[in-house]
C-alpha cells in the first residue's frame, strides 16, 4: 500500500531539523536570503530547499502564539503535475511519492502550472535547469527506510506508515482530544487527496494554506485547459508568421511603386 505522513502542527517545535535533514540527503546546496521580520529562512521553498519551516505569529484568546508550519510537496494521490507533463516525467509511484525523471524533462514547466500547491521550482539560474521538489525520500523508502525528515524529527511531529493507518491516526487525535484540533484534516479531500496530511489547533486559513482547492481530482480540471497552450502558441506563431509576410508584401509594393 501506498505510504503517507500525518503533520500534526501541535507538536512542531520549529527547530529546522527535517529542513537540514532534508538538505543533507538530498545534497542541496543553499542560496542567499534576505529576512523580511520572521524566522522563516528561506522565505519560500526554491530548487534548493525541498522542504521548510514557516514561522506564524499571530493571537489565540488575546495571547500570542507561534504557530510552526512544515511546507513540502503533498504528492497528490492524483497529482496535476503528473498529469499535465507530455513525456510522462512526473510519476505517481504505488508506495506514494510523486517521482521526476531528470532524462524524461524536456523543460515545459507545466507542472508548475498544474499544481495547486505551488510547489514544483525551477532552476532558472542554471544553464541546465530542471524542476526540483521534494522526493517524498522515494530511494529511502524503496530500501524500506524512513524518510529523512520524519526520522530526524524530534518531537514526534510527523506520524509515518500506510496511507488508511495515517488517515485513521488523524481521525482518532481529532475525535480523543476535543478542543484540542480543528475539525478539519487537510489533504483528506483537497485536490482529490494527498499522500501528506496535516492536523492542527489553529485554522489552516490563519496559517496560510490554500483553503481554495476543491476536493475534485484536479488533472479532471488542469489537464483540458492546459492542453490547449500548445493550440494557442501555435495560433500565435500562424498569426505572426501571417503578419509578417503581409507586412513583407506591402514593402515590396512600396517600393515597386
Amino acid at each position: 500500500m501506498a505510504k503517507s505522513v500525518l503533520v500534526d502542527l501541535t507538536r512542531c517545535i520549529g527547530c529546522r531539523g527535517c529542513q537540514i535533514a532534508c538538505k543533507e540527503w538530498n545534497e542541496r546546496s543553499v542560496k542567499k536570503t534576505e529576512m523580511y521580520g520572521n524566522f522563516t529562512n528561506p522565505p519560500e521553498l526554491n530548487s534548493e530547499c525541498f522542504t521548510h519551516i514557516r514561522y506564524i505569529e499571530q493571537e489565540k484568546d488575546g495571547m500570542p502564539v507561534w504557530s510552526f508550519v512544515k511546507d513540502q510537496c503533498l504528492h497528490c494521490k492524483n497529482p496535476a503535475c503528473a498529469s499535465v507533463c507530455p513525456v510522462e516525467a512526473l510519476k505517481k509511484t504505488e508506495n506514494g511519492p510523486v517521482t521526476y525523471n531528470f532524462s524524461r524533462c524536456i523543460g515545459c514547466r507545466y507542472c508548475l502550472l498544474a499544481c495547486p500547491f505551488y510547489i514544483p521550482k525551477y532552476e532558472w539560474e542554471k544553464t541546465v535547469p530542471w524542476v526540483r521538489k521534494c522526493t517524498f525520500c522515494s530511494d529511502r523508502i524503496a530500501a524500506d527506510m524512513t524518510p529523512a525528515c520524519i526520522k530526524v524529527c524530534p518531537s514526534n511531529t510527523m506520524f509515518y506508515g500506510e496511507y488508511e493507518d495515517v488517515l485513521k491516526e488523524a481521525e482518532n487525535r481529532i475525535t480523543g482530544n476535543p478542543g484540542k484540533y480543528v475539525k478539519h484534516i487537510y489533504g483528506k479531500d483537497e485536490a482529490g487527496g494527498t499522500s501528506w496530511l496535516y492536523i492542527s489547533a489553529m485554522p489552516f486559513e490563519s496559517l496560510g494554506f490554500n483553503m481554495d482547492i476543491p476536493a475534485q481530482k484536479l488533472p479532471d480540471l488542469t489537464w483540458s485547459y492546459i492542453s490547449k497552450i500548445p493550440a494557442v502558441i501555435g495560433v500565435v506563431l500562424t498569426a505572426g508568421a501571417i503578419s509578417w509576410v503581409i507586412t513583407r508584401r506591402n514593402k515590396n509594393m512600396d517600393k515597386e511603386e
